[in-house]
């Protein structure tokens, strides 16, 4: 590694969003670490080394870190991708499911992040940045744990952005649209399905696999961690692709009357 190379550290890197970032900012010139849960056997994209990470375990994020500190000597940016999907109703989901998809989607950045900071302070400089969502921003129903889960990192990261700045790091967010993905085919069915949602929830079914299909390529949402990643002056928010900043917009200036009934009519349900 060059004594100036730059350090990404990008978790869930082994398909989707987190595979194009890992790719891009290699390209971009930083020397890049991409987790999986299990990697033996994935062949990384060039310039990227695979990493064993299970971001739901406090041994495991903390371990990750420092053999990240250990090999490289510095973290410069990590990005926090890792995340699991989320379908039915919420009376559809126990709370012991609600409680695993927090685990990976707002304990698992937490974990991370915590590992990350005091080396990125000690530094006096780094970026988190943390793959959020337009549902960060809007509601989406049959999806409430997901929607919940990055309506927290939203409010998390924009606060430890206060708490970290004067010691040079900043957290960051990128939000991603609907992203040709295998996300929704991963995504955590209810555990404890009831019949009364069963029709309503065949058409959501219907609504986020059209909405996939003619999403962004995740590659769209790479381009925008790296200009995260490298702007001189970073913004808190990076919105990624144009539905994002669609939504973004409406949501901060369309009347809450009309956009209740734009959120109705998406997901074809009775307005």
């Amino acid at each position: 590694m060059a004594a100036t190379q730059r350090v990404a550290l990008v978790t869930g890197a082994s398909s989707g969003i987190g595979k194009a970032t890992a790719t891009a900012l290699a390209t971009a010139g930083f020397a890049v670490i991409g987790t999986g849960r299990h990697t033996r056997g994935l062949t990384p994209p060039a310039g990227v080394t695979f990493l064993d990470l299970d971001i739901a375990d406090d041994h495991s994020a903390d371990t990750a870190v420092r053999q990240v500190i250990d090999r490289f000597g510095r973290i410069d940016v990590l990005v926090n991708n890792a995340g699991i999907g989320s379908a039915g109703a919420v009376e559809e989901n126990s709370v012991t499911q609600a409680r695993n998809v927090f685990d990976i989607n707002v304990f698992g950045v937490m974990r991370m992040t915590k590992a990350a900071l005091p080396h990125m302070r000690a530094q006096g400089s780094g970026r988190v940045i943390n793959i959020s969502s337009v549902l960060g921003l809007v509601p989406q129903p049959y999806m409430a744990l997901y929607v919940a889960a990055k309506h927290a990192i939203e409010g998390y990261s924009e606060s430890v952005d206060h708490e970290v700045r004067e010691h040079g790091v900043r957290v960051l967010l990128v939000e991603p649209a609907y992203t040709r993905t295998g996300f929704d085919t991963n995504a955590a069915q209810p555990d404890t399905p009831l019949a009364v949602y069963a029709q309503r929830r065949r058409v959501f079914d219907e609504v986020i696999a059209a909405a996939m299909k003619v999403g962004d390529d995740p590659a769209v949402v790479a381009e925008v961690v790296v200009a995260a990643a490298t702007d001189p002056k970073p913004k808190l928010r990076y919105t990624a692709g144009p539905l994002a900043r669609r939504m973004r917009t409406l949501r901060r200036l369309a009347p809450a009357g009309t956009f209740d009934k734009g959120i109705r009519k998406f997901n074809r349900m009775p307005v």
